[in-house]
């Protein structure tokens, strides 16, 4: 499909606005390992979900808040000073990728381009649809988004529900950048709102939400790496690989199904994630996965509300490590992680819907 006008109510803004006030982030609960430090890099991004970042280093954001938003460090500060609301009235505006200068936004049914969109920061472009053939149903999280090293744009299509069979969900697919030439590249896959591509093997790894209702204790969220395309990771016959499902789980039994090669644990919800490349850690993250556990919403204790570090050796997920915790005091909800993004310096971004706020991870400054 070409690309075209976007025509509907979409309400395009640019320029630097005052923005709705955002809860207090906790930043003085927050805990990192010895050596690093973590600040807050903007409170005004209301919703803050996922994040990508352009040529020029301005962090985009999307939000479930309907709204895109411009995250710039004028100063060169480590701080976004400015913040800029790119578009707003889109339909769950929560994934966005860059591909050559352009920013990618998908908004449940459709994937919208802001064409050159750092040279147009205080007069942003009309968006052009870059394809309106996605399924109008999301059950929750919205579209992730994120171009690969082949140059395709992958998205995620969620299930509609907790657990059901419904055809054109469940599953990963890519197109061209201009929405062309759609394909499977992975089945049975409930939710993911992350996914990233490993360094060096350039194979396409995924966190994926399990399912809800099966009991405070299972089943495990799931850590996945495709290895050809096409595979099926069960859902919604199998769970974290040995767990059927009470119902769908008759007609196919796990063994059909790819395993997952990581259990970070049931209910975390484990959303955006994100292969560090930077070099301002120490040696012992790179390569390493980061994940951000948005927390439990109906376990009768709260887990998750975090990021994790999942060390990887080569196909392998060796175990992982708790690394910005201080969200959850006790049962008290302090904030709630989505997404990790790592910026030019090496220090990671981290993105708190909860409190519209984005905060930064560095080491040794």
């Amino acid at each position: 499909m070409k690309a075209q006008s976007l025509v509907g109510a979409l309400f395009l803004i640019g320029g630097a606005l005052p923005l709705a006030a955002c809860a207090t982030p906790p930043l003085d609960s927050l805990h990192v390992p010895p050596g690093f430090h973590v600040a807050i890099y903007s409170d005004a991004v209301p919703g803050a979900r996922a994040m990508t970042v352009g040529e020029q280093g301005t962090v985009f954001v999307g939000s479930v808040a309907g709204q895109v938003y411009a995250v710039t460090d004028t100063q060169h500060s480590g701080q976004g000073d400015q913040v800029r609301v790119i578009a707003t009235g889109l339909n769950e505006p929560t994934g966005l990728t860059m591909h050559d200068g352009d920013l990618y936004v998908s908004a449940v049914d459709r994937i919208l381009r802001f064409p050159d969109i750092e040279a147009h920061l205080d007069d942003p472009p009309q968006p052009q649809i870059v394809t309106d053939q996605l399924p109008n149903q999301a059950h929750a999280n919205g579209r992730f988004i994120a171009f690969g090293p082949d140059g395709k744009l992958y998205v995620s299509i969620g299930a509609p529900c907790n657990v059901c069979a419904k055809p054109g969900f469940g599953k990963i697919i890519r197109m061209d950048s201009d929405g062309g030439g759609m394909e499977d590249v992975a089945l049975g896959v409930r939710n993911t709102a992350g996914f990233d591509w490993q360094p060096g093997s350039n194979k396409l790894w995924f966190t994926d939400n399990g399912r809800d209702n099966l009991g405070d204790n299972i089943p495990s969220d799931e850590l996945n790496r495709v290895d050809s395309g096409g595979q099926n990771f069960g859902f919604p016959y199998c769970h974290a690989g040995n767990i059927p499902d009470p119902v769908f789980g008759r007609v196919h039994p796990c063994t059909d199904f790819v395993p997952p090669a990581f259990k970070p644990g049931p209910h975390m919800a484990t959303l955006g994630m994100r292969f560090y490349q930077g070099s301002m850690f120490p040696a012992t993250y790179r390569g390493a996965i980061f994940i951000a556990e948005h927390g439990s919403w109906n376990r009768s204790s709260k887990v998750g509300y975090r990021v994790v570090a999942v060390r990887v050796q080569g196909d392998k997920a060796l175990g992982q490590q708790p690394f910005l915790t201080g969200f959850l005091d006790g049962q008290d909800t302090l904030g709630r992680p989505v997404d990790v993004q790592g910026l030019q310096d090496g220090s990671l971004l981290v993105s708190d819907d909860t409190n519209g706020a984005i905060y930064r991870v560095t080491y040794g400054q």
